[in-house]
């Protein structure tokens, strides 16, 4: 059983905490117990490749549990760990160089003398992003292409832009994703600023022959070896982290020497709060039990939030709060209430609080046809009323119809 640790208060711990002794016996147990699994399957399935091979092909992972997310979305582009003992070093495995355009410079790069003839005879395929939409854009070939390369180095340039340009076949798991490498020539720095570019410098033309805006031959074999030795760390919004840190055909002690450093670097670089947000560290195979080799006394990240046994659970009001808090009624807000003051002799008096005189309401203003309409209705004549007037127009009228008789007659 690993030893069970209770982790300090600081935010700046880079030492390992994990026990080298402990690593070791965990790795040894592990190894021997895949070899002798390889050797004698319970299933009693026979398989078609030896021993050997199938050892030298299983995986070790290295998994991290923290108490809190080690990171707040999925992360396209892997950390990269540099490792004692390098992952990939089959002098067989093929490479796919994935660059920013133009491919033309990089080719050159890779053929001309400079360039290590180890690494050049790994790297069999050099492809830029817009060759690379254009020549597999089908399923056929995206799928042709992931079989035909052990593994895919690509420019950090264009990493964000491969998921469309190569589909699901590259990225529905993380055996051969693109590895992300530094290719382009860093710009130099004062005072920790980057200096600025001269003005016109983005608006010539390359020439693709000569330029590409590329780091020196030594530095970007530098970094192409130092990507393809490395050990992965693929971040995602939860507590569990898987590194691969070796294979079963792995001596003992190379296997521990790695598994410390990733335990190391892994907490001091990618972990938030460090140790103090570390739960457990376990070791295991495909198919085999987790063994641990590291777990914290302290379960939590902040054990001053954990709610003891039989306590209120707290709430997020603010009144409720403190009473689960302290046991104390929350004050509310002093309005309309009774103070209390001091007068002359130090007695308490009670003065009541003047409370601001309520404004009437305005009265809301009313459109012309609403008011016609609220408007009180006149009451109708009677009708010796309207019989005098109708009598009055018919005597009226006849006036002016003899008047206007007597004019036509002379």
């Amino acid at each position: 059983m690993s030893k069970s640790t209770t982790v300090a208060k600081t935010a700046e711990t880079t030492v390992s905490l994990v026990d080298s002794d402990q690593v070791l016996k965990a790795s040894k147990a592990l190894l021997g117990h895949i070899k002798k699994a390889i050797a004698a399957p319970s299933t009693g399935k026979q398989t078609l490749l030896d021993e050997e091979s199938v050892i030298a092909q299983t995986p070790i992972w290295l998994t991290l549990t923290t108490k809190s997310h080690i990171h707040q979305s999925n992360r396209l582009q892997p950390g990269k760990i540099v490792l004692p003992h390098p992952l990939n070093t089959d002098e067989d495995a093929t490479i796919c160089l994935i660059t920013a355009d133009p491919q033309r410079f990089y080719k050159h790069l890779v053929a001309s003398e400079e360039f290590p003839e180890d690494l050049r005879k790994r790297i069999t395929r050099v492809v830029d992003i817009s060759h690379l939409k254009a020549k597999f854009k089908s399923y056929e070939a995206q799928r042709k292409l992931f079989a035909e390369h052990d593994l895919f180095l690509s420019d950090d340039r264009i990493t964000n832009r491969l998921p469309t340009a190569l589909g699901k076949t590259f990225f529905k798991s993380t055996v051969k994703r693109p590895v992300p490498v530094v290719l382009m020539a860093q710009r130099e720095k004062v005072d920790g600023k980057k200096v600025a570019r001269p003005k016109g410098a983005r608006k010539e033309k390359r020439d693709a022959a000569t330029n590409a805006n590329a780091r020196p031959t030594a530095e970007i074999v530098a970094e192409l070896r130092k990507a393809i030795g490395a050990a992965l760390v693929h971040l995602s919004p939860s507590t569990n982290t898987a590194v691969k840190v070796g294979y079963a055909s792995w001596p003992v002690e190379d296997l521990a020497a790695n598994v410390d450093c990733v335990a190391r670097e892994l907490v001091h670089r990618f972990v938030p709060q460090k140790w103090s947000n570390v739960r457990n560290f376990y070791l295991k195979g495909p198919e085999t039990t987790a063994l641990p080799i590291y777990q914290t006394d302290e379960l939590w990240l902040d054990e001053t939030k954990v709610v003891a046994d039989g306590a209120a659970p707290p709430s997020a009001l603010p009144g409720k709060r403190k009473r689960a808090e302290g046991g104390e009624k929350a004050e509310k807000a002093n309005i309309g209430k009774k103070r209390k003051s001091l007068d002359a002799e130090g007695v308490e008096v009670v003065a009541a609080v003047e409370e601001a005189p309520k404004e009437e309401p305005r009265p809301k203003k009313k459109s012309k046809r609403v008011a016609a309409l609220a408007a009180p209705v006149e009451a109708v004549s009677n009708d010796d009323k309207l019989d005098k007037e109708i009598a009055e127009r018919k005597s009226k009228l006849k006036k002016q119809k003899a008047t206007a008789k007597k004019a036509v007659d002379v």
